[in-house]
């Protein structure tokens, strides 16, 4: 597997627990919780489209998706270590919290929405037990002042 340079981790190999990040293009990633291995093969909890009359999202959602456990190199051959929140936000015990959380909503119907509960929303959902998305928030950043702009005039 290709680890890419780690951004706000300390180590490479990823730990049960460990949220890794999937570079999908220049502005996004997909994002899921290393599990650990099962008979040698890596694997990792995401939330993703159920089938592919899904992948085609109304306005930025899907209503069929779920978390899925796959093998790490079924969902990207490239990833990274990416505990962005650990500085302020301590880990939930994987063991204990976030496995049993896993397990629990494998196979439940989630509705993935860009904005409010993607990937990476979920990820840290299950790491810190709050919903967060950096991706989002820079999108926001550009965003936001058009949006603003245009509710000011009248045209949003």
């Amino acid at each position: 597997l290709g680890l890419l340079p780690n951004r706000g981790s300390s180590h490479l190999k990823p730990f049960p627990g460990d949220i890794l990040e999937f570079p999908l293009n220049k502005y996004f990633s997909h994002f899921g919780i290393y599990y650990g291995e099962r008979d040698g093969v890596p694997y990792v909890a995401h939330l993703t489209c159920r089938d592919s009359e899904t992948k085609l999202l109304l306005f930025g959602r899907a209503l069929k998706s779920e978390v899925k456990l796959d093998p790490v190199e079924v969902v990207g051959r490239r990833y990274k270590v990416r505990n962005m929140l650990d500085e302020n936000h301590p880990p939930r015990d994987f063991y204990s919290v976030v496995k049993p959380a896993i397990d629990d909503m494998m196979g439940k119907d989630i509705t993935f929405d860009i904005l409010f509960h993607n990937s990476e929303h979920q990820a840290t959902l299950f790491r810190y037990g709050l919903k967060k998305s950096t991706q989002i928030e820079k999108v926001y950043v550009q965003i936001l002042p058009t949006w603003k702009e245009l509710f000011k005039k009248k045209k949003l």
